[in-house]
């Protein structure tokens, strides 16, 4: 099961304020129509797509060989679970390094939506927003490191009108953002409780960004 949150608007996920999310590659970038055997013939051939619970799992259990025992660690009521978490993270990143699949390049999806026209790259910006997905592990949000400003899908010349068409109408443009890169080394993946749901696991892979891909839905 994929838990979307709601999209977020583009100057507050890209905007230089950010920790992390500063002006770095580039985010202007062609706006491709999303077809699953497209996506992947796309993305860089050495890269691993992780959009499926099975596939991020393995890639977890490859990094870090099994899921946490989230019960012990929140423990009574939530008391004190926050030292727990500190030294479930330290212990964790200790006994992780030099793994393999550290230097893995990986992809995940995030929801988009079309936002302002931007004439001077004959595009689009795109507001983007985090994915929760389900999987054994718990919870599993990836977390960019370094996103692109500004972050603009250029379509087509003849998609380019009708989308503008669609805009001034007011229509609401959904739109996949596939996100490229490594694990951060000295943070790779952080631990922590989710928010709206009390005891339940966390599991955010920290990625250094080193492309964007953008694809309307088919």
């Amino acid at each position: 099961m994929r838990i979307f949150a709601p999209v977020i608007a583009a100057g507050l996920v890209v905007g230089p304020t950010m920790p992390g999310l500063g002006q770095t590659g580039d985010g202007v970038r062609p706006l491709r129509t999303f077809v699953q055997d497209d996506l992947r013939s796309t993305l860089p051939a050495d890269t691993d797509l992780l959009e499926k619970p099975a596939e991020i799992e393995e890639f977890l259990d490859a990094l870090d060989g099994r899921p946490p025992d989230w019960a012990a660690i929140y423990g009574p009521e939530g008391r004190a679970h926050d030292e727990r978490l500190f030294g479930l993270n330290r212990e964790r990143d200790r006994l992780r390094e030099g793994r393999p699949a550290l230097q893995r390049r990986v992809t995940f999806l995030w929801p988009g939506e079309l936002s302002d026209y931007d004439p001077l790259h004959a595009g689009f910006r795109v507001a983007v927003g985090p994915a929760m997905i389900a999987t054994k592990w718990g919870l599993v949000r990836f977390k960019p490191e370094h996103l692109p400003s500004p972050m603009v899908a250029v379509p087509s010349p003849a998609t380019r009108e009708t989308l503008r068409r669609e805009k001034a109408r007011g229509k609401r443009i959904e739109a996949t953002v596939a996100m490229t890169g490594r694990l951060v080394p000295e943070e790779s993946l952080i631990y922590g409780f989710a928010h709206e749901e009390a005891g339940r696991g966390l599991v955010m892979p920290v990625v250094r960004i080193e492309r964007l891909d953008y694809f309307l839905p088919k």
